[in-house]
């Protein structure tokens, strides 16, 4: 057994991930443990956690991989100061002083939390930035070979890179340096929009649909993108002009004078209501940024004569501009890594250590490899956290005092759960082993009926307390997904956007584009209104009965019961909290928030102040059941 641990930290969503022999044994984002939303300390609960998973201690790994080289990085850091010299002086003496006291130092920094954890430390690698993003989207990817596209706001120099991955071998063909970057594009007009960088991207995203997408406006400002702020190449390589943007050298994202300038209108102020102004520039620079990649994409594929299509970084997280990638039918095969971002580097360095420094062969999931996008790879589903057992479940009740009955029957379970969803309750759902990446896939999720045409409010006011505009997912079995949306492939991930099928959309009024943002969220677009976003799309979870059985048991036991396969699934969190890890997370949001009822396992809650259910025919009466 050679065991390569794989950690991410220090900048945002510090994680760590374990593969032995290059199997992967767990992965997790530290901020899961610590409650701390995109905690960025050394995440030692994490490092923790995929040791006790595979039963060893830090004396029997190998070899440790950091995700990143900070040397680099501080060489990227010193060369901009000095090349746009005697702008960013401000910005010059706050970041420099934290990197001469700590990220100087992210090797003895490492050693010295690790030490904590265990006495011999392992040899300690840095492979790059980007290295470690490609290596995460081609080694547990279901292709022998594969074209590879990385695209973040920025590694150490790197933001887009473009290589080509064959066996055990990665080669990077092309590499886009940093000011010139997609995701910090993005990144700007996210935080003139007034949502936070890093974690108010698909904020946008979500906006992005109810601007006036053929308006003049939109039109005017896309040009305006092309004309001002970026010069877009042939291949998808950009500048961006550094006269409108500041994150090179100064305290926020853009130049506010010319920016106020070139729109005609202020940055938005977080929390304030949206204008269509706002959503215009959404639309704009959403559909910007998919022309970008669609380039991108064309030229990785020329490069590298390959049409199988691999994606990582913060980016490959816009499910909008994946799901128009996949129109354009420019690939055979896609397969996208479900923890794309910074957390995800941790696993893609420790696989770019087994597969490139110890010359280890890669094993392929080979099964159904002729569908366009397979479940059959190496991320186990991205169930790759922390499980609890019945035991830990019936301690933690008793500690709460809670209410709730034990199922002995998991068909059973279902069935009841599937009728309080139907009856328009709002279920959390704790199954097995947490995801690892953004996305819940049904072990870590609140659930909802997708026909309800109040589900969506309710969700977002009373359970999420999140932006009433935010769309919610719906999860499908796989075996129907064709017949509700307008898909060729599976989407297993949660990482593709794509139109409700036209048999099940209600027609919309005159002038529909126009109304004021909530009148159009609310109107009944389909009939399946809680999951249909303005723009007839979803973001579609497709569920595979070999990678989670018991969300499909569920979703089965709602078709059976209620003759729909399809249910709203939203991560098991509130605005400004990680995803819950445990069932004492699970509970605490429980009863925090209006959600009706609550599975952990084959344990089913309901709120102290509910009728109590033990005996079978109170059982029956309060749950409406025959």
């Amino acid at each position: 057994m050679t065991y390569v641990l794989g950690i991410s930290a220090y900048y945002h969503d510090s994680a760590a991930a374990l593969i032995d022999d290059g199997y992967i044994i767990a992965a997790a984002q530290e901020e899961r443990f610590t409650r701390i939303k995109q905690d960025s300390r050394f995440p030692s609960n994490a490092v923790e956690y995929v040791l006790a998973e595979a039963g060893i201690g830090l004396d029997q790994v190998d070899q440790i991989a950091f995700y990143d080289k900070p040397y680099l990085k501080f060489e990227r850091l010193l060369e901009t100061y000095h090349a746009l010299i005697p702008k960013g002086l401000v910005s010059f003496w706050s970041a420099i002083p934290v990197w001469i006291r700590e990220k100087l130092f992210l090797r003895q920094e490492i050693t010295t939390s690790l030490k904590k954890i265990g006495t011999k430390i392992p040899q300690l690698y840095f492979p790059e930035h980007h290295l470690s993003h490609a290596a995460s989207a081609f080694y547990p990817s279901p292709f022998d070979e594969a074209a590879i596209l990385t695209i973040d706001g920025v590694g150490e120099w790197a933001t887009t890179s473009l290589a080509y991955g064959k066996g055990n071998e990665i080669t990077v063909l092309r590499e886009l340096h940093f000011p010139h970057s997609v995701g910090l594009l993005y990144a700007a007009f996210t935080a003139y929009c007034g949502f936070r960088v890093n974690s108010g991207e698909y904020k946008l995203m979500g906006l992005a649909p109810y601007g006036q997408k053929n308006s003049e406006r939109v039109k005017r400002w896309k040009e305006l993108i092309y004309e001002h702020l970026i010069d877009l190449r042939s291949d998808g390589s950009l500048l961006m002009n550094q006269k409108y943007f500041d994150y090179a050298t100064g305290l926020r994202m853009y130049n506010l004078k010319r920016w106020k300038q070139l729109f005609g209108i202020p940055p938005r102020k977080p929390e304030t209501e949206i204008s269509q102004e706002y959503m215009d520039m959404a639309i704009a620079v959403q559909e910007v940024t998919e022309d970008i990649v669609l380039r991108l994409v064309k030229t990785v594929i020329e490069l590298t004569g390959c049409r199988n299509l691999v994606m990582a970084g913060g980016v490959a997280l816009n499910c909008s501009a994946n799901g128009f990638l996949l129109k354009q039918k420019i690939f055979d095969k896609l397969w996208i890594q479900p923890a794309a971002g910074d957390a995800g580097g941790s696993l893609g360095a420790a696989l770019a250590i087994h597969h490139i420094v110890n010359g280890n062969k890669r094993e392929i999931a080979t099964n159904n490899i002729a569908k366009n996008i397979t479940n059959n790879d190496q991320m186990q589903g991205a169930y790759l956290g922390p499980k609890f057992d019945s035991d830990d479940v019936t301690r933690m009740a008793k500690r709460h005092k809670a209410v709730y009955r034990t199922f002995n029957d998991r068909e059973e379970l279902c069935d009841v759960t599937s009728d309080l969803i139907a009856d328009g309750n709002v279920v959390g759902w704790f199954q097995g082993r947490m995801e690892f990446g953004p996305r819940a896939l049904g072990n870590r999720s609140i659930l909802g009926d997708s026909r309800n045409p109040e589900m969506q409010k309710r969700l977002n006011l009373k359970i999420k307390y999140r932006e009433g505009f935010r769309p919610f997912a719906p999860s499908v079995l796989e075996t129907e997904i064709k017949n509700y949306f307008d898909i060729e492939v599976d989407s297993p991930y949660m990482l593709l956007v794509a139109p409700v099928v036209t048999e099940l959309l209600n027609p919309l009024p005159e002038r529909y584009g126009e109304l004021p943002l909530y009148e159009r969220l609310y109107f009944q677009r389909s009939q399946l209104p809680a999951i249909t976003h303005v723009d007839y799309s979803a973001r579609i979870q497709s569920v595979n009965e070999s990678a989670n059985p018991e969300y499909a048991r569920l979703l089965r036991a709602f078709q059976k019961r209620h003759h729909c396969p399809v249910i709203v699934n939203t991560s098991f969190n509130v605005r400004g909290e990680p995803i819950v890890c445990t069932p004492d997370d699970a509970y605490r949001c429980f009863m925090r928030t209006e959600m009706d009822c609550l599975v952990i396992e084959n344990i089913l809650f309901r709120k102290n102040d509910q009728p109590h259910f033990n005996d079978k025919e109170n059982w029956k009466k309060t749950f409406k059941l025959d």
